[in-house]
């Protein structure tokens, strides 16, 4: 059975904002890259100098992917 990524980046929220959970448990709420960055380095390696948010193995981005923080437009009313 594969393995689960320990960090997953849910899907921007109504305000564009997107909450990150590190193994199960929520870390915190993020609105752009250098955000979650910096929460990352908190919770996986204090000392790293750089954390890798698009080729990592260790990151699930769910609903877009690191260049997607603008919530998504609501076409179901066919404006």
């Amino acid at each position: 059975m594969p393995r689960h990524p320990p960090v997953i980046v849910q899907p921007p929220s109504r305000s564009g904002g997107r909450r990150v959970t590190v193994n199960g448990r929520i870390v915190g709420f993020v609105y752009g890259r250098g955000e979650l960055a910096e929460l990352l380095r908190a919770e996986l390696d204090p000392t790293a100098e750089t954390i890798d948010l698009v080729g990592s193995d260790l990151i699930q981005w769910r609903g877009g992917g690191a260049d997607d923080w603008s919530v998504p437009r609501d076409t179901s009313h066919g404006s």
